[in-house]
């Protein structure tokens, strides 16, 4: 008999006296599906699909509508990545991540004695990377789009007009953040003001942005008015973003990582995303064992994948950067007589402590927390699968009040100096240090999963470091224990990311009984109270076509579909 523990404030799935478990259903839809941040913005994608758009046009809607809605990750002044499959079975990867400018030196965040300057990295204009989200979002439309760009951002600029109304998580999130708004924009900046629950706020500079880029496309962005005035921006804010940076910023098209887990065939995010290697290494240390036998966060089933974790993190430090500036040895990272190899020392016995892992032997030459993700499936069959950012919460809390919207601090993803961890803990090394025009390293893991060659999932989350462990997780618990996808989003949550050396779980989601199994072992235990791990939106086709929306209750998520 198992138990299935989860976060008791938000659901209750308990089975202790029965074989037969009531599993939780999310939003289920015949024909298409979009799972995102925010209700309004799942439904402008839904209602783009009923008028006979595809998927990538929802995409264009979508993210257009999380600046509006949820612009504590909204992508204009960010970047992201999107993992598509479609109809036919064909699947590719959009790379639209941040550049660093032409004017960023290895050494920029460091004083005088090497040491990294308190916050240049993370707050205000100096830890912006040259935005690279209308180019990606305009470029998958341009490739794979049916409806006319009007038709669909025009709904998205109502929106902004017309105001949406502040959630309790919102209100929440935009007070926890005066204190540094107001450090880098004005004194009077509309959003460094208390909100309560149902207040509206309205984004007309943001509307007037959408209507340029509704009317001229991405090349407003990045050549036209709104570029001069960004640079412009940037350069009174004391940032180094100039015009020519905007003007040589390019998406790219990239292979994806592709590998099985048992029966199942993964599709997800390549360098200079770290998401694809990373599941892939986690996922194949894992598949020799009996996950399902051991049971549902069972203290083995947290063994086997905190020891896996371990040791991907430890060779995502070291291995992994934008591979137009680094060889990366992705074949030799992911080949199974490797990572069996990096388990060789692994015993349920006792923690292997990270100190004494470090990354792996290969004969070679020399992300974010308040990111935002959504999944969407069409009534054609296709899928895409998109994670975008800021990287912290409301990016470097810089906002172009003239334009409307925040700008990223990606340049933190960076190593401001290898072997010194970044906001969220990450360590670095040299194929990731900071040169002109270079992609920095991300944890964003947007991915596909076929079963018996057909569509079966579609997955990510925002998260930071915790994107990698919750995407691994939340497929493992469908795959492995038979869930469904609202159960699988809901199910509570561990993470381990090598250094610092600790477990991080969901608070009240795990037993005192299993923790101290756990730390017996000599496993430690982070046991201040932390922050969700992931929010995890998906969608699972079921047994019967049908798709099943997984949209995570730990933040204002919503599924919308037809």
């Amino acid at each position: 008999m198992r138990k299935i523990l989860v976060l008791s404030s938000l659901f209750i799935l308990v089975s202790t006296s029965s074989c037969k478990r009531n599993i939780v259903r999310g939003k289920i839809a015949e024909k298409a599906m979009v799972v995102s941040a925010r209700e309004e913005a799942s439904k402008i994608g839904q209602t783009i699909l009923k008028n006979g758009g595809n998927a990538f046009d929802a995409m264009l809607g979508v993210d257009l509508a999380l600046n509006v809605v949820y612009p504590f990750a909204g992508s204009i002044g960010g970047g992201g990545f999107m993992v598509y499959r479609m109809n036919n079975g064909t699947s590719g990867s959009l790379d639209y991540r941040e550049k660093a400018p032409a004017a960023a030196t290895r050494d920029m965040y460091l004083d005088s004695l090497g040491n990294v300057i308190p916050d240049k990295s993370t707050l205000g204009a100096m830890a912006v990377g040259v935005p690279g989200g209308i180019a990606g979002i305009f470029e998958a439309h341009a490739k794979f789009g049916k409806l006319p760009i009007a038709d669909i951002i025009q709904p998205v600029i109502d929106l902004a007009r017309n105001g949406v109304p502040v959630t309790e998580n919102q209100a929440k999130r935009l007070k926890n953040q005066q204190e540094k708004f107001l450090q880098v924009n004005d004194s009077n900046f509309f959003l460094a003001k208390d909100f309560k629950n149902g207040d509206i706020i309205k984004y007309p500079k943001l509307a007037e942005t959408l209507t340029l880029l509704k009317d001229k496309g991405p090349q407003e962005f990045y050549t036209g008015e709104t570029a001069k005035k960004l640079a412009a921006f940037m350069r009174e804010a004391g940032g180094i973003i100039t015009e020519e940076d905007l003007a040589n910023y390019k998406p790219a098209w990239r292979d994806p990582v592709v590998f099985d887990y048992d029966d199942k065939k993964i599709i997800s995010m390549s360098p200079p995303s770290s998401g694809g290697v990373c599941i892939a290494q986690i996922m194949k240390m894992i598949e020799p064992y009996d996950i399902d036998k051991f049971g549902h966060n069972s203290a083995k089933t947290i063994q086997v994948i905190t020891e896996a974790e371990r040791r991907a993190y430890a060779d995502r430090s070291f291995f992994l950067g934008d591979p137009d500036f680094s060889e990366i040895p992705m074949n030799e990272l992911t080949s199974s007589a490797y990572l069996a190899d990096r388990m060789s020392n692994f015993s349920f016995d006792q923690a292997t402590t990270s100190e004494s892992v470090s990354h792996g032997t290969i004969n070679m030459t020399a992300e974010s927390m308040e990111t935002t993700h959504y999944s969407i499936v069409d009534q054609f069959g296709n899928a895409i699968s998109v994670t975008t950012t800021l990287n912290g919460a409301y990016g470097s809390k810089l906002y172009c009040e003239e334009l409307g919207f925040f700008l990223n601090n990606e340049m933190d993803d960076f190593s401001s100096k290898p072997g010194v961890p970044n906001m969220f803990g990450l360590i670095g090394a040299e194929a990731n240090s900071i040169a002109p025009g270079k992609r920095m390293l991300s944890s964003m893991t947007p991915t596909i999963v076929e079963k018996d060659g057909k569509l079966w999932m579609v997955v990510g989350t925002p998260g930071g470091s915790t994107i990698i462990t919750s995407v691994v997780q939340t497929i493992l618990n469908v795959h492995e224990y038979k869930m469904g996808m609202q159960e699988a989003v809901n199910a509570a949550r561990f993470h381990h990311q090598w250094l610092p050396d600790v477990i991080t779980f969901e608070p009240d989601a795990f037993s005192a009984e299993l923790l101290q199994e756990l730390k017996d072992k000599k496993y430690i235990i982070n046991e201040n109270r932390t922050p969700i791990i992931g929010k995890v939106d998906a969608i699972l086709v079921l047994e019967d076509g049908t798709l099943e929306g997984g949209a995570d209750p730990r933040g204002d998520d919503a599924a919308a579909g037809f």
